[in-house]
């Protein structure tokens, strides 16, 4: 799903929310008033649990683990980490949850009104990832991506008082088209991972077998049908970029944040000709400074 980053050690809370440098856009950054910083990190600091949760990403030591109160014989075992991680999301609306990162996410919920159902959909994205490690149609992925990715946008939404049926749409392709960037950019990662996020019937049509992303570089083949993704992930990003237009203030930078690192990040993967295979392309700040710009001007 998300970037692992580092392996996290010392203190869960603190080591979780250290990833948010490594993401491919801002998280919370220093122009935001502090009630939204606060509340965006906590947000964060979930997703970013559950995805590490997900993926296998806990710190040695199972401190996450024994604070959701599972037994060290059992921490290796991903559903049922996510089932108590998420019996601890519950608690977060009716009692007091165990772990550090669903406690500071407390009072986010109580006052921006959060409902479960975001936070569920990024648990449910990752209990599929552990039973779902192919898609057969690009359709089977943008339905992953609604579970994965869309949430955070929404829950952004929330936090800042400013969700609308129209922001949600375009900010569920803003959000989709993410996710589907870090998906190329994470090629062989996925793989190490035994997840393939590109789906079956592209990979058909361009030609490209499983033992192709295998390789230290990638063939034409794989090139192109990157591109073709990558333009998948642009014509979403343009349609959601009218949500930057309609707010303003400090919350249109944070949107157009958002925006540009997606842009900043199909140019990266562009400038190494598709081939993502030795690593994740990544672009440069003066790249996203200028894709701010790009944004923030309404050009394309």
């Amino acid at each position: 799903m998300t970037e692992a980053g580092t392996a996290r050690t010392g203190d869960p809370e603190r080591g979780t929310l250290d990833k948010a440098a490594d993401e491919n856009f801002p998280v919370a950054p220093f122009f935001l008033p502090k009630a939204w910083r606060d509340d965006l990190m906590a947000v964060y600091g979930f997703a970013r649990l559950v995805d590490d949760i997900g993926d296998g990403d806990l710190a040695p030591g199972g401190a996450d683990a024994r604070l959701l109160g599972v037994s060290p014989e059992e921490a290796e075992d991903r559903l049922l980490l996510l089932d108590a991680f998420e019996a601890d999301l519950h608690r977060v609306f009716d009692s007091t949850p165990r772990h550090p990162l669903l406690r500071r996410l407390q009072p986010t919920v109580r006052h921006a009104g959060l409902t479960p159902e975001p936070f569920l959909g990024l648990i449910a994205a990752n209990r599929q990832d552990q039973l779902v490690k192919r898609y057969e149609t690009y359709d089977d992925l943008l339905a992953y991506c609604e579970l994965s990715a869309n949430p955070v946008g929404r829950l952004v939404l929330s936090v800042t008082g400013t969700s609308t049926p129209e922001r949600v749409r375009r900010s569920d392709a803003v959000c989709t088209a993410l996710q589907i960037v870090e998906h190329l950019q994470d090629v062989a990662e996925d793989l190490g991972r035994d997840r393939i996020y590109l789906p079956a019937e592209d990979m058909k049509r361009f030609h490209v077998q499983e033992a192709d992303l295998a390789a230290a570089t990638a063939g034409a083949s794989v090139r192109a049908l990157v591109a073709y993704e990558a333009e998948h992930a642009l014509n979403l990003l343009n349609e959601g970029t009218p949500l930057v237009g309609s707010v303003h203030g400090r919350l249109k930078l944070l949107l157009a944040g958002f925006v540009a690192g997606g842009r900043a990040a199909i140019r990266a993967i562009a400038a190494a000709e598709y081939d993502v295979l030795p690593g994740p392309p990544k672009p440069g700040k003066l790249q996203l400074l200028r894709e701010v710009g790009v944004t923030l001007r309404g050009e394309g």
